[in-house]
């Protein structure tokens, strides 16, 4: 048979260390909650959301510098510090929503403000790596749409120079070719006149075909000089031409170099996907809302969870140190004023004594002074007074 063992005598309750760790992270007064059986329980559930978002805060952040960051351990260092910057302002929080305070809607108003932000940004890192080979194949599709339209715009800014050297040379082309033309006319005549196939139809070289030969040779030659000067030109511009393509490639090269899997350029395609996949967006959307209620976690917990012992140990034990420190400041300032009016009495009676005791003292220096006045029978008597004014009546304290 178990036996009854008196109240005073039983074993108090020792929480293990993962319990006060718990309690510590729901901001929760070990002294006072290890007294309240039934709210030892509750708070234990509020340090476990707290330790939720805590560990989902961390590893997020940590996913996500280890995209914008190339060293493994600086992303986790800088995870662990967003993740330890969260769980200072959900204990913050929670510690603001306590029985006595009349404002529990603020805090739930801020963290979901916070929650929202930071559970539509933390949605993409985790959409990155759920989604990666996707994601992936877009941002392949999308750096090849960025070549096109880095294309049209380097297109755009040479067309002017490329059409002005193009014009320059097909007009010289042009006025080659119909140089020519004339050339080809001419030889033609003076063959058809040599051959008696055409002009005045005599065969040989007569007068005609020699002056027809004469003509073609002028113009042959003016055609040679012609082309010895057009020629280069349009050399100089099929070169010009090629110079522009090749420094068109060139920038083309620059850019493609720029390409990379980046964050934001990760997220661009991540938009472009969300944009043209109704399955995927609603997924997205899905997770926001999951990552904002683990954001909203410790709040929501500390907010619906009912109030027990706890709360009212901590309003009691809170207004216990108000009185107690509103009655030490008040003894220790009456002990003052007894110290302040202990020391006027005593200095009173110190003044009092010297006063006494130099009194004899100054009725026989006032004689001296009197008997020197009286023998030297020279000195008035304000003189005299004077004299003893300065030397024996005492002075009021300024």
């Amino acid at each position: 048979m178990e036996k009854n063992i008196a109240l005073t005598q039983r074993e108090s309750y020792t929480p293990s260390l993962f319990t006060e760790f718990l309690w510590w992270l729901s901001t929760a007064e070990k002294e006072i909650l290890i007294d309240a059986e039934i709210d030892r329980n509750r708070y234990k559930i509020i340090g476990m959301s707290v330790l939720a978002t805590w560990l989902f805060a961390t590893l997020a952040w940590a996913y996500f510098f280890s995209i914008v960051v190339s060293s493994f351990t600086i992303s986790i260092f800088l995870g662990f510090f967003m993740g330890f910057i969260i769980l200072t302002i959900d204990r913050t929080l929670i510690k603001g929503i306590t029985k006595t305070n009349k404002h529990k809607f603020l805090p739930l108003l801020f963290r979901g403000l916070m929650a929202l932000t930071i559970g539509f940004f933390m949605a993409q890192p985790a959409i990155l790596y759920m989604f990666n080979k996707e994601i992936k194949l877009q941002t392949s599709l999308d750096n090849e749409q960025k070549k096109i339209s880095k294309r049209h715009e380097l297109d755009t800014l040479y067309a002017y120079q490329l059409a002005t050297l193009q014009t320059q040379k097909n007009s010289l082309q042009q006025t080659l070719t119909q140089k020519y033309d004339e050339v080809q006319k001419a030889r033609e005549n003076f063959l058809a006149e040599s051959d008696g196939s055409g002009g005045t139809g005599k065969v040989g070289i007569k007068d005609i075909a020699l002056a027809k030969k004469a003509e073609y040779e002028k113009l042959d030659a003016e055609y040679q000089l012609m082309a010895k000067n057009i020629l280069p030109k349009i050399d100089s511009s099929d070169a010009t031409v090629k110079k522009i393509n090749n420094a068109i490639i060139a920038e083309e090269a620059v850019f493609a170099g720029y390409f990379n899997d980046g964050f934001l350029t990760r997220i661009e395609a991540l938009n472009n996907l969300i944009k043209n996949n109704n399955a995927l967006q609603m997924r997205y959307y899905l997770i926001v809302c999951i990552l904002m209620l683990i954001e909203l976690m410790p709040v929501i917990a500390k907010t619906i969870l009912p109030v027990g012992s706890y709360d009212e140990k901590v309003t009691l034990r809170e207004e216990m140190e108000r009185e107690v420190a509103r009655g030490n400041i008040k003894q220790e300032q009456q002990l003052k004023e007894y110290y302040n009016q202990m020391a006027f009495e005593n200095n009173k009676e110190t003044i009092n004594i010297f006063f006494t005791i130099t009194q004899k003292d100054k009725v026989e220096k006032i004689k001296a002074y009197s008997q020197k006045w009286k023998d030297e029978n020279h000195q008035a008597f304000d003189g005299l007074w004077e004299k003893i004014k300065k030397a024996i009546v005492a002075k009021q304290e300024n």
